[in-house]
């Protein structure tokens, strides 16, 4: 305001000097015109300086309103914030109890579990020195297996044998006595043992002892075999049918006799023929033993036989079973 009386004034006394040629000096007008130049001037700036405090001061009030905006958000997240803390703040203070109790909790479990595993570590090392123990008879046990197992192969080994002697016999004696008839003569294998079943027919006359020259021509050539097969040994059976003998046969009560009789006639036969006498059994089975039970004519003369039963010798194998036998049990 101070400014605008002091513009005033020059602007007036400009006029008056005008207005009064000549009684102003010139050196009085230029310093008026100075001062009105640079009165002037400072209006200017003045004005300029008033449009830049303008500026500034809508510049300032906006970024009070804003500062305003500023701070009741920051009230209002405040009062949120506060909110969230108390509710932390709570929730840490029940994580914390439960902390507490867990950790109790846990402290308690781990004194169960240390208790357990000292009693598990107690027990395992029982079983262990068990475990050496068992060791050492599974190694025995293991040993014990392997000579049974040497023993087994040798059983089978010798069975195998056996068996591939049994057969070899067959064939030598079906050979041998190939010439007669299927109905007088059979050769049959049976039970690991060759069977030559001998009709009545073919050896002896009813009631005889006495061998007929065919039949005596038959037992020539199986000692011929038999004499070869010198690890073979010969079980000579009779048998009769169930007709009991006629009364006054000499030497002869009943059936019983007749087979024995028939059964000794047989085995001299064949130790007369080179079988060794050690190695024949001569036996009676009378009517006891049929083939065929019917009372027909034809089963009893199927049941009127005599049997020669060859039967390799199975020392070897009687060797194996007595080895394994006396062998020392597995303790158990």
């Amino acid at each position: 305001m101070k400014k605008t009386s002091t513009l005033f004034l020059g602007t007036l006394c400009l006029t008056a000097a005008t207005l009064l040629p000549g009684c102003v000096a010139s050196k009085k007008y230029d310093d008026l015109r100075a001062r009105q130049t640079a009165t002037e001037q400072a209006k200017a700036d003045l004005e300029r300086q008033q449009r830049q405090a303008v500026a500034e001061l809508k510049k300032a009030s906006d970024e009070l309103a804003q500062l305003r905006l500023d701070n009741k958000r920051l009230v209002a997240d405040s009062t949120q914030t506060g909110n969230v803390l108390r509710k932390t703040q709570n929730l840490y203070g029940e994580l914390n109890s439960s902390f507490e109790k867990l950790l109790k909790n846990t402290d308690r479990a781990l004194a169960d579990k240390s208790a357990d595993y000292s009693k598990v570590a107690q027990d395992l090392a029982r079983r262990e020195a068990e475990l050496g123990k068992s060791q050492t008879e599974i190694d025995k046990l293991t040993a014990d297996l392997k000579t049974r197992e040497a023993r087994l192969a040798e059983l089978q080994q010798a069975l195998a044998e056996k068996d591939k002697a049994v057969n070899d016999l067959r064939a030598k004696v079906s050979k041998a006595l190939l010439s007669f008839n299927d109905s007088d003569l059979q050769v049959q294998l049976k039970d690991g043992k060759v069977y030559v079943s001998l009709s009545e027919q073919l050896l002896f006359k009813s009631g005889s002892t006495k061998v007929d020259p065919k039949g005596q021509d038959a037992l020539k050539k199986l000692a011929a075999v038999l004499q070869e097969q010198r690890d073979v040994n010969v079980v000579v059976e009779g048998h009769t049918d169930d007709v009991p003998i006629s009364r006054g046969t000499a030497g002869m009560q009943d059936n019983w006799d007749l087979s024995v009789l028939r059964a000794t006639e047989i085995a001299r036969l064949l130790t007369t023929n080179g079988v060794t006498p050690e190695r024949v059994t001569a036996s009676g089975r009378s009517k006891y033993v049929p083939v065929d039970v019917a009372k027909t004519p034809v089963a009893r003369q199927k049941n009127r036989r005599t049997e020669i039963i060859l039967t390799p010798k199975l020392d070897e194998l009687f060797q194996i079973l007595d080895s394994n036998t006396s062998a020392p049990q597995p303790t158990k």
